[in-house]
């Protein structure tokens, strides 16, 4: 393992793979794997000889029945594989799950974040605002609309975007806000809210990680002028790429669903539901993508839907008792969440690792160590508004017909987030099908903290 840090999907995979765990294989079921037999000295550590914590392997993603197989054959057979009913019910069901009406299913994350931007008319000249602690996908929509990523540094207790510096970022460029619930946890949008409402500015939930998180009771997604969620593969829910937009603005809801459908003519009807003007295929009304989801996708969305709450109270329940456990022992700090919060969605178990409790030991080294103990963790999200190609874009042949050079300097001037860089120095974390283990799974991570932190002198000076 490089001393780089990883993205999430990256991590899950890497993880998946050090635990012994069968990572996303798509055709997998969830399952504790054998017990092997434990060989050496239990009480020194696994990376200098020892036998490991955990012998057994995590639970493997994704989840599926006899029912989804049914399902994915009836479709299979239907010869209607494109969007269809699937896809509309799953849309229905989605939108009653959060209290939202509206609901266009897409391709993916990225997908409904670029027909989000696309009704709010984002383009070149405006400023979005966004935190520097998200998956890339967050910023290229951004940058792929022609507009600047403003970045606004991180709240390190949360690992959320700290939003009472939201205020000072906006300008009269300023078009849109989008929060991101990183790992599930909520953004703090009482004070998302209050600074949009304050600037006139729309507000776009990223929730692609957030899957039935709720911030005072509503769940996030319904909460701005719009919501987007992903369905890709490490996702809780999971249709291996998929996605959606949500809002309860009809103007918006047209816009949206016009522009996954390649740019067909969408209106609101008598009864404000969306329908489509023209014979099926023809009669355009804007410039559009094809961004649609399918009805294979829209059948595996209603099954994994099903189990959705049930494997949300068991990953809440093992974070809450692996939270405790952490804090008791020390050096692992697990991610606060803030005071509206009132359900973490555990997409990620976040936390920041301090070398002062491990004698001085790296990351690298503890995360190594952890490895060997058969629980291995990542080290989250790098610094996103430091990525070389962001600058080299700004600066590209057409950025600069857009931007003059003193627009570009001012962004790059802008473009610095001390609190964020420090998280990403010290980020840990573990991801959601870790989390859907039995409780001695979440003892087994805590019992080798502890193994690592009585040893870590040892350790720091072998590895």
């Amino acid at each position: 393992m490089s001393n780089s840090n990883y993205d999430r999907r990256h991590f899950l995979g890497t993880v998946s793979a050090a635990t012994g765990v069968a990572g996303l294989g798509l055709l997998r079921p969830a399952m504790a794997g054998p017990v092997r037999p434990i060989v050496g000295d239990a009480s020194k550590p696994a990376v200098l000889g020892g036998a490991p914590v955990r012998t057994k392997r995590y639970p493997s993603w994704p989840v599926f029945e006899d029912s989804d197989r049914k399902a994915w054959k009836e479709v299979l057979e239907s010869g209607h594989w494109n969007r269809g009913p699937r896809v509309a019910e799953f849309e229905k069901k989605w939108g009653e799950a959060l209290g939202v009406r509206y609901v266009t299913a897409t391709s993916c994350g990225t997908s409904a974040l670029m027909a989000a931007l696309t009704a709010l008319d984002i383009g070149p000249g405006d400023e979005v605002i966004v935190p520097p602690y998200t998956f890339i996908a967050t910023i290229n929509v951004v940058f792929m609309k022609h507009a600047l990523p403003i970045f606004v540094d991180t709240d390190r207790r949360t690992h959320q975007v700290d939003a009472t510096k939201i205020e000072a970022a906006v300008t009269d460029k300023t078009r849109c806000i989008i929060p991101v619930h990183l790992g599930g946890n909520p953004a703090n949008m009482d004070v998302v809210l209050a600074t949009a409402k304050k600037k006139n500015v729309p507000v776009i939930e990223d929730a692609c990680q957030a899957h039935f998180a709720e911030w005072r009771n509503k769940r996030v997604g319904g909460l701005g002028d719009m919501g987007c969620f992903s369905f890709q593969a490490s996702k809780n829910l999971n249709s291996a790429e998929g996605g959606a937009v949500l809002t309860n603005n009809g103007d918006y809801a047209v816009v949206c669903r016009s522009f996954q459908d390649v740019g067909r003519n969408y209106h609101l009807d008598e009864n404000g539901d969306l329908n489509r003007y023209g014979k099926p295929g023809w009669n355009y009304g804007r410039n559009g993508d094809n961004r649609r989801m399918t009805d294979f996708q829209g059948t595996i969305l209603l099954g994994q839907l099903s189990r959705l709450e049930a494997q949300s109270r068991i990953r809440e329940q093992n974070a809450d008792y692996l939270a405790k456990r952490l804090k008791e022992i020390g050096g692992v700090i697990p991610a606060e969440k803030y005071e509206g919060t009132t359900r973490h969605a555990y997409h990620l178990f976040m936390a920041k690792y301090d070398p002062e409790h491990f004698s001085g030991m790296t990351r690298l080294q503890f995360m190594k160590a952890m490895r060997a103990e058969g629980v291995g963790c990542g080290s989250g999200y790098p610094p996103i508004n430091k990525e070389p190609y962001m600058k080299e874009l700004v600066e590209s042949r057409g950025f600069r017909r857009i931007y003059s050079e003193k627009e570009i300097q001012s962004w790059i001037e802008r473009n610095h987030c001390p609190e964020n860089d420090k998280l990403c120095e010290d980020g840990i974390w573990w991801g959601q099908t870790t989390l859907l283990a039995e409780r001695s799974g979440m003892d087994d991570i805590a019992n080798a903290v502890e193994k690592i932190k009585k040893n870590a002198d040892a350790i720091k000076k072998a590895v």
